[in-house]
């Protein structure tokens, strides 16, 4: 049996306004300006943002979305060029990632990683 991760969909009650900071922070645009859905694409893979005015924080995070790009130190200056919240400047983990953590406009944790090698 094969299990491969098809789509990431995050529910929220501003629609335009996460899908303007993930097309900022993919560099890609969604597949429309849907105020109720909209999707990106990436190496297969959908991230979806949906619309649901019945979500609630509940003051803890069940997900957390990393991804890895070239250089994390490089989209630690765009993203704050961009405005966008940084939670964690980039720091070397002992387990071989350089990372960067911010904030999407519902407060979401957003790791960007760089993988060092050897």
């Amino acid at each position: 049996m094969s299990v491969d991760l098809a789509e990431v969909c995050f529910l929220t009650r501003d629609v335009p306004r996460l899908a303007a900071f993930y097309r900022d922070l993919l560099g890609t645009p969604s597949d429309g300006d849907d105020p109720v859905h909209q999707t990106f694409e990436q190496n297969g893979l959908q991230i979806s943002i949906q619309r649901d005015d019945s979500t609630e924080p509940e003051g803890r995070q069940r997900l957390v979305i990393a991804f890895t790009v070239d250089d994390v130190d490089t989209e630690h200056e765009r993203l704050r060029g961009l405005g966008v919240q940084v939670l964690e400047p980039p720091t070397t983990r002992p387990w071989g990632a350089r990372n960067l953590v911010v904030a999407d406009p519902d407060g979401n944790r957003v790791y960007l990683r760089t993988l060092l090698v050897g």
